[in-house]
């Protein structure tokens, strides 16, 4: 699929994944696709920033969200808006439990599960046919090489503590739905390349993950990026 990816869109994959590494997460997702996205200096990228969606307020959003660090991927997935409605306050829950362990626990507690899942997925002794673990590593060897862009380390407002990420960061669930609605709008506008305002297109189409919350937070409609992300590319045609 990345070999369809203009190179500006292949920079934003590539850009995406150092600030994973920047804010300490060992993953990839929706996210920070778009903490990428709202940087370039592409028309789709404009029109979100004119909307409010700029670099400096999703970043704020991101961390406000998940927070920094390993610990971040144990809730990534939660629906903070969702729990406080119900009386959970994650900010509470975090606070509480670096107070019984200690301000590095939570950071453990992500690496332990996201080393673990790693190793039952790769791990042929946990009855992984060695075949598919060959094929698994030659796919990601290629993907690698796909998405290699000569970029600038990602500023930004906030860095973790502690060891950046290394190696490969996996895409999760929700950030691989959304490059594949990334490939349906370039296959609906009949483009053969996939840019900048196909991501952005894709990622505002999401109905799960962080994306909708942090256009909630900043005020944007969905509905209405898309409209005028559409039209600016229609009057640049």
């Amino acid at each position: 699929m990345f070999e369809r990816f203009a190179p500006d869109a292949r920079t934003v994959i590539v850009h995406a994944q150092e600030h994973a590494r920047r804010l300490g997460h060992h993953y990839l997702g929706c996210e920070h696709l778009l903490l990428a996205v709202v940087a370039t200096d592409q028309p789709a990228s404009v029109v979100l920033r004119e909307h409010g969606l700029t670099p400096e307020r999703v970043e704020e959003e991101i961390v406000r969200q998940v927070g920094l660090g390993a610990g971040s991927l144990l809730f990534g997935t939660l629906n903070r808006d969702a729990l406080a409605a119900i009386g959970i306050d994650l900010d509470a829950v975090r606070a509480r439990i670096e107070e019984s362990f200690g301000p590095e626990a939570l950071t453990r507690a992500g690496r332990t599960v996201h080393r673990g899942t790693r190793m039952s997925r790769l791990n042929p002794r946990r009855g992984v046919p060695p075949t598919l673990v060959r094929r698994w590593r030659r796919r990601r060897r290629a993907r690698g090489a796909v998405l290699t862009a000569s970029a600038p380390a990602c500023a930004g407002l906030h860095e973790a503590t502690g060891a950046r990420p290394s190696g490969h960061i996996p895409f999760t669930p929700r950030a691989k739905e959304s490059l594949a609605n990334t490939v349906r709008e370039a296959q609906a506008r009949h483009d053969d390349t996939i840019g900048i305002e196909h991501l952005a297109l894709g990622l505002i189409a999401m109905n799960g993950g962080l994306v909708p919350s942090v256009l909630s937070a900043l005020g944007a409609s969905a509905p209405a990026l898309r409209a005028a992300i559409l039209d600016r590319y229609r009057q640049a045609s």
